[in-house]
């Protein structure tokens, strides 16, 4: 039973949300040799790793949002103007990401989520394998999350 003595709030609390996310990481990191490893080093860290491609304009015609984590990148946004879609561009954003991060960064993995309508094919023809579906999230839509090793 939870005791009547706690109040509770729903407020945002930037301060209070800080403060929790540095007990949660001091909690993490005491429980984890694998994080308590990495605290003080440069992996401990996210760096953004961002590609960009523009068409002859100038304009944007596509790019690649995302971060590397320890051995880990992320890809967070991919996105090909219509015009230019089908003529290998995602495919050229998406390798070029890989390679940095794993030559340049020493990542070994990669990951992304993407919804039903968007690419979760696109993907897999690269490689990354689905290891999470989520059905409703939002309603009518499936989340997946793939993985992929780096070579």
């Amino acid at each position: 039973m939870v005791s009547r003595m706690f109040r509770l709030e729903t407020e945002v609390d930037k301060d209070r949300r800080d403060l929790l996310r540095r007990r949660l990481r001091d909690a993490n990191t005491a429980a984890s040799p694998v994080l308590r490893a990495l605290r003080g080093t440069p992996r401990e860290r996210e760096s953004p790793l961002h590609v960009w491609a523009s068409d002859p304009a100038g304009e944007l015609a596509g790019g690649l949002v995302g971060h590397t984590w320890t051995t880990w990148l992320h890809v967070t946004y991919l996105w090909v103007d219509e015009r230019h879609r089908g003529a290998g561009l995602g495919t050229l954003l998406l390798s070029t990401a890989e390679r940095i991060a794993a030559e340049r960064r020493g990542c070994r993995s990669s990951r992304v989520e993407t919804w039903d309508f968007q690419a979760p094919k696109f993907y897999q023809r690269h490689g990354y394998e689905v290891v999470c579906v989520i059905p409703d999230y939002p309603p009518g839509i499936t989340e997946y999350t793939l993985t992929k090793r780096l070579a």
